[in-house]
């Protein structure tokens, strides 16, 4: 199966933003991805954390999930979009949520992001809680890909990353494909990007394709990007540095099998 990690750098207005991911997800059909994969905050990078509440949509429905479902019809595509803001139960919080559309343009799975980003070194100050309503569930769902196999898939958000408990609790519930939408720091993803990716890969022999965004963005804020795909075996195949791009990758899914036989450590975990 072909797949697409889409690197972006998104700006304040969100109609800008879905514009250039549909010209995005276009490339990605065009190279014949069966899915495509949007980065963490991919139709808004506010000047301020609350710009998200605005934007904010019901479970119901939106123009960030209007346009996921119509993109993903359009290029009969599966799509994961990134995450955008859906409402919470507080007023002032909303859920960071990633949303999963069939080609048929239908809403298959939703994950809300469970950790929420803290980080302050003096310099650089980022916490999402002020913001976000953590999530509670890990979540998968199962993707009939046209060679016949049925991947099943698990859903992260960034610095769901740094907690390798959520990555086997989809291992559990039999993920071959874990994503990772992310907004990494320029700072934090020079440091640990690449190292926590491939750690995820090799712990659960598990596929990992992981869009980001990456670069300068409007507010000021700088991204790591480095959107890679990661295989089983922990070998990084497909990566793009900065700048908007489509990281284009193949899975072979028999290749899970292969190693998780030659090397059965889930099924020796204790604890």
């Amino acid at each position: 199966m072909k797949v697409a990690a889409i690197q972006m750098v998104s700006a304040v207005a969100r109609e800008a933003n879905l514009a250039r991911a549909h010209r995005l997800l276009a490339q990605a059909a065009e190279a014949g991805a069966e899915l495509a994969v949007l980065p963490e905050y991919f139709c808004v990078m506010g000047q301020r954390d609350t710009d998200k509440l605005a934007l904010r949509e019901s479970a119901e429905g939106g123009m960030v999930q209007g346009f996921l479902g119509d993109a993903a019809r359009e290029f009969g595509m599966w799509i994961v979009g990134g995450t955008l803001p859906l409402e919470s139960e507080e007023e002032d919080h909303v859920f960071n949520s990633s949303l999963a559309f069939s080609p048929e343009g239908e809403c298959v799975a939703r994950y809300d992001k469970i950790h929420l980003f803290y980080f302050d070194n003096g310099v650089e100050r980022y916490d999402e809680r002020r913001v976000i309503t953590p999530g509670i569930h890990p979540v998968v769902f199962e993707l009939p890909s046209r060679d016949g196999h049925t991947w099943t898939v698990g859903l992260s958000v960034c610095y769901d990353l740094r907690f390798p408990e959520l990555y086997r609790a989809l291992a559990r519930h039999g993920a071959e494909l874990m994503l990772v939408p992310s907004a990494f720091t320029r700072t934090t993803g020079a440091a640990h990007w690449e190292a926590l990716l491939r750690a995820r890969a090799i712990e659960n022999l598990s596929w990992v394709v992981a869009p980001a965004q990456g670069g300068v963005h409007e507010n000021g804020r700088q991204t790591w990007g480095h959107s890679m795909v990661v295989d089983p075996w922990g070998a990084v195949l497909a990566q793009q540095d900065v700048g908007e791009g489509v990281v284009l990758c193949e899975l072979d899914a028999n290749q899970i099998e292969r190693v998780r036989q030659q090397l059965p450590a889930l099924s020796h975990r204790v604890l």
